[in-house]
């Protein structure tokens, strides 16, 4: 081609542009960075914003993508945030720096300030970008996107089961309740399904956060639609009936953590697979409760009691927090010594992916939180179910009662965000989590009939992602849809009209 002809010849066109705002909380933030990994992959542009101290740890994550693929177009974009302002440390930006619970509200009202910065952003953007996909927690970057006329999805971060009953439970006044102990069918559900008020909270329910929740339940009918970390062959009928409950597209995407990359081993990880190497196939009880939860002493022994009685090897996580207690760290010393060989005590951070994906891991016991369920189950690992709050009492019905996936460890009423552990009540007993726990583990057709359906799901969350997958192909109409201007809920229903 001549220098002539080649300056003729049109430019290719600009790669579609998706901006991610996640929620600054660790669990909100994995799957989002997984989303816009995933959208980067398919040769989308995805630039995710976020405060500066989560931007300085999520660097290091886009860094590595890029080294892996370097043609991955992955941005990470600080938003100036000044949390002081709120009475707030000025490094609490993350949900996982709130020291206690009078910091909660705060911290949410603070991150209405972003909708400045944020605005400020997308107005500079030439183009303009094809879509937001914004945290159903974040409201605030609703009316930006309407003010510059871009398309916006919201991120919910949880299972179809849990956001089609929240949404249910508001439109029928099940929350309007008086008593919080009460049950009540959730109509419209695709199976039956009876829930207390005290255990479908929901998000933004706590007193005091009544206007951010309304906020959010109006950003969210204003929305083009919602992106989902789940896969159709897991929930079909639960997606089928949300999506006409919401009267939007619902874009099942995942299982996300199925799109990473092996990002290296490191020294921490090499050390587990090796001790996790020793052990005998499907042996090991795995235990993590999540960046959020953080559980006192007295339940904290209860736990590791447990574990000792149920005689399987484990390999247990405590967080940082818990071992601020002077007595906990020789608590746990005297804890390995007596468990030696078939016990892991994991201080601070685990990969739990690697852990998850080793044939030693039999089980996990979780909070039910929805990125450590549908991890687990997109690695065919069957659960024991310890909900705290929020969503995860719901996510354990789906675990339990409609998958066939796990064992409830017996917790049955809601607990604090932070700690789950008041001054003398401790909800859940060592002889619950060994019970759970040879549960799980054991023999028997019951337990046999839980590890070939988690093995089952794990097929079909492996196919849902590869090419021609059910999530495949939804991501491709999803780049299709905004990659030509936007305009995403009037495409999809005149698809629907067709």
């Amino acid at each position: 081609m001549t220098a002539l002809a080649a300056a003729a010849a049109p430019a290719a066109p600009a790669p579609p542009h998706f901006v991610l705002v996640p929620l600054p909380a660790h669990g909100h933030l994995i799957p989002m960075v997984d989303l816009a990994r995933l959208l980067a992959s398919r040769g989308a542009r995805a630039s995710l914003l976020t405060t500066p101290v989560n931007a300085r740890r999520l660097r290091g994550v886009a860094d590595q993508a890029a080294r892996a693929e370097p043609k991955l177009l992955l941005e990470i974009i600080e938003l100036s945030f000044s949390p002081a302002r709120f009475g707030l440390p000025p490094d609490c930006q993350n949900a996982d720096k709130i020291a206690d619970n009078t910091q909660m509200l705060p911290f949410f009202l603070a991150l209405r300030e972003l909708a400045a910065p944020f605005e400020a952003y997308v107005r500079a953007l030439v183009p303009r970008p094809s879509c937001i996909v914004s945290d159903w927690c974040n409201p605030w970057t609703a009316s930006v996107a309407a003010s510059l006329g871009v398309p916006r999805l919201f991120f919910h971060g949880p299972s179809c089961f849990f956001s089609l009953c929240d949404l249910l439970a508001d439109a029928h006044g099940l929350r309007d309740q008086e008593s919080p102990c009460s049950h009540h069918v959730v109509p419209g559900m695709p199976v039956p399904v009876t829930v207390a008020k005290a255990r479908a909270r929901g998000f933004f329910t706590s007193p005091g956060c009544q206007d951010l929740r309304d906020e959010a339940m109006a950003a969210m009918r204003a929305s083009d639609g919602v992106v989902v970390n789940t896969f159709l062959d897991l929930e079909a009928e639960t997606v089928a009936c949300y999506e006409a409950a919401l009267g939007k597209p619902v874009w099942t995407l995942g299982p996300f953590c199925l799109v990473k990359s092996n990002p290296g081993v490191g020294v921490s990880e090499s050390a587990i697979t090796a001790w996790l190497d020793a052990q005998a196939p499907g042996s090991v009880v795995y235990v993590s409760f999540g960046s959020v939860t953080r559980k006192l002493p007295k339940q904290l022994f209860e736990v590791g009691h447990g574990l000792e009685d149920s005689g399987a090897p484990f390999l247990w996580v405590v967080k940082e927090s818990e071992l601020a207690s002077p007595d906990v760290t020789p608590w746990l010393e005297a804890l390995e010594a007596r468990t030696a060989g078939r016990g892991l005590v994991v201080r601070g951070w685990a990969p739990q992916l690697a852990i998850l994906s080793h044939g030693a891991v039999g089980g996990f016991v979780t909070h039910c939180g929805w990125n450590s369920l549908i991890e687990s189950i997109a690695h065919g690992v069957p659960v024991v179910t310890w909900p705290h709050f929020a969503d995860q009492f719901l996510n354990e019905q789906l675990a339990v009662d409609v998958l066939g996936v796990g064992v409830p460890v017996g917790a049955t009423a809601p607990v604090m965000i932070l700690y789950d552990d008041a001054a003398t009540t401790v909800p859940v007993l060592r002889g619950d989590v060994a019970r759970a726990v040879l549960a799980l583990l054991g023999g028997g057709e019951e337990a046999e009939r839980r590890r070939k359906k988690a093995r089952e799901y794990a097929s079909k969350a492996r196919v849902a992602m590869e090419k021609g997958g059910d999530s495949y192909e939804k991501l491709t109409q999803l780049l299709e849809t905004f990659g030509h201007g936007g305009g995403g809920e009037e495409r999809w229903n005149n698809t629907v009209a067709a």
